[in-house]
Parts: structure tokens; sequence; C-alpha cells
């Protein structure tokens, strides 16, 4: 009977040894998830790249006075200098985190802001009483500046240096994932490297 007895508590004291030794799995995957969230926080930043541009335009208008046997013009020689960034708001990046499959699913990647602050010198104004220069006039060429200047920015080396700065900051959540262990995802594109972001379409 006293063998029974000190059989069943050799039992238990190992069963109880043995659990003790094995890693609570639950409470690793719970600590990898907050250090997640926490380091995402840390990587949700500003991602700015700065440019300039300077364009020479000339402004042109004309208008018929009387049907068409007189034709009053205006112009102008404008001058436009312009500060030029694009920025990624990381702070915007929306992500679920699964703990049961240990992956972390990033749903959206914002897109790039661009904003464009041009300063208009105006040389050479021309206009006559009938066709005076107007703030339509100042509107239009606004306009028109703009349009250039998102074409040319759009040729340019601003934004593509811009995407790949993005992809850098990226390519981090990556690397974190990566040395705990979990799966990382954008939307249901499983990223398997950090070149992995190049096939994404921002």
């Amino acid at each position: 009977m006293m063998k029974k007895v000190l059989y069943a508590v050799l039992v238990v004291l190992i069963v109880l040894f043995a659990y003790r030794l094995v890693p609570d799995r639950k409470s690793d995957v719970r600590e990898s998830s907050e250090l997640i969230r926490e380091q995402l926080k840390n990587v949700s930043k500003l991602v700015v790249t700065e440019g300039h541009f300077s364009e020479v335009f000339t402004y042109k208008n004309s208008k018929a006075i009387f049907g068409d046997f007189i034709t009053s013009n205006k112009k102008a020689l404008v001058i436009v200098n312009a500060d030029v960034t694009v920025t990624y708001d990381l702070s915007l990046i929306t992500y679920d985190i699964d703990e049961a499959s240990k992956t972390v699913r990033i749903t959206n990647i914002p897109k790039e802001e661009i904003k464009i602050s041009p300063e208009f010198e105006y040389y050479d104004i021309q206009a006559d009483f009938f066709n005076p220069f107007e703030a339509k006039d100042y509107n239009e060429i606004k306009e028109v500046v703009k349009k250039t200047l998102l074409k040319k920015l759009e040729n340019s080396d601003l934004k593509s240096n811009a995407k790949n700065r993005l992809l850098s900051e990226l390519s981090k959540f990556y690397i974190l994932t990566n040395s705990l262990g979990w799966t990382l995802k954008y939307e249901e594109m499983p990223i398997t490297a950090s070149e992995a972001f190049q096939d994404i379409k921002l």
C-alpha cells in the first residue's frame, strides 16, 4: 500500500516538474504580439521626399471685340519656383494581428500625398482697357502651372525615390515578424522576403 502511495506521489511530482519545464506558448505568443504592436508603432512615421522645380511660362489670352474685327490681346511672362514634397504617412497603415496563426496581415498602405508650393513672379505684363488682367487670369495661370508641375513630377525621379523609401520602411515589417517566427501578409499575399514589397501595387 505504501509503495503505491509513494509511486503515485512520484508520478505527480514528475508531471508537475515536466509541466514547469514546458514553455508557456500562449505567453510567448502574447509577448511577441505586444512586441510587434510596439515596433509597428515605432515604424509608423512620415516618409517625406522633397524636390524643387523651376519653370518659365508665357501666358497669352485673346479677346474678340466688335465681332471678329478687332482682337484685344494680353500676355505675361511667369517664372515659377516650386517646392514639392511626396509624403507617405505610415501611421495610416492598418493591420490585423492573429495570435492563433502567428500572422500579421497588412490591410492598407496609404497612397502618397503630393504637395506643391509654388511662388510666382510676373514679368512683362501686357494688357489693354478692353482685355485687362483679372483674377480669373491668375487662377488660370495657377491651374496650368499645377498641371505642368504634376506632369513634370511624374517624369522625374522624385516619385520613384519616395516609393523606394516607403518600401525600405515596409521591409522593416518583414524583418521584425520574420525574426519572431511570425508570418507577414499584405492582404492575402504572403511576404516571404523584403523584396516582395516591390510586387505590391500601391
